[in-house]
């Protein structure tokens, strides 16, 4: 049975990550060093087993808000997209997002995944603030962050490493000011 969308695109939809999610192409891309190159992934192989222990952590409670982005056309689960360690008396979040299926990149489903949970986070949860974190050497996250409206606000030296390298992380936020 297939899932209904929790939030529909134009070219995707948004829908509960779930169990089902859980093959061999989603615990892939977390063992595919370019899908996770600049991310803290691919430190540990990624097994089916830890997948499933994720999906499950993150089904109850409401500390992390993580959908699936489904390809309308092909159904494909392609990436997912989420909101990250909500504090809810400060009403912020970090914003995280991976296309896994490389097939998919560039075609602009990235943006439409992230206006989408903006608009959600701002419109829905009332949110305030939402943040994210990119390596300095990782200019289509920062093209997303700042055409999404991130500001950005700062740089952690040196605080991601990858590859035999310390990377400097840019800091981004950006305010629902309604």
């Amino acid at each position: 049975m297939e899932m209904k969308a929790f939030i529909e695109g134009e070219k995707i939809n948004l829908r509960s990550l779930t169990i089902e999610d859980v093959k061999e192409g989603y615990v892939n891309w977390f063992n595919d060093d370019e899908v996770c190159r600049f991310n803290s992934h691919h430190v540990f192989p990624y097994t089916e087993a830890r997948a499933r222990q994720y999906v499950e952590s993150i089904q109850t409670g409401n500390q992390n808000l993580v959908l699936a982005i489904i390809d309308k056309v092909s159904g494909t689960h392609v990436g997912n997209v989420s909101l990250q360690i909500i504090d809810w008396a400060s009403r912020n979040a970090e914003f995280a997002i991976v296309i896994g299926e490389r097939e998919f990149w560039g075609k602009g489903i990235g943006k439409e995944a992230t206006t989408l949970l903006i608009a959600h986070a701002f419109n829905t949860m009332n949110l305030h603030r939402i943040y994210c974190y990119t390596a300095v050497n990782n200019p289509a996250m920062q093209k997303l962050a700042e055409s999404a409206g991130f500001v950005k606000e700062g740089v952690l030296k040196e605080a991601q490493f990858k590859d035999g390298v310390y990377y400097d992380v840019i800091a981004y936020g950006l305010l629902n000011n309604k």
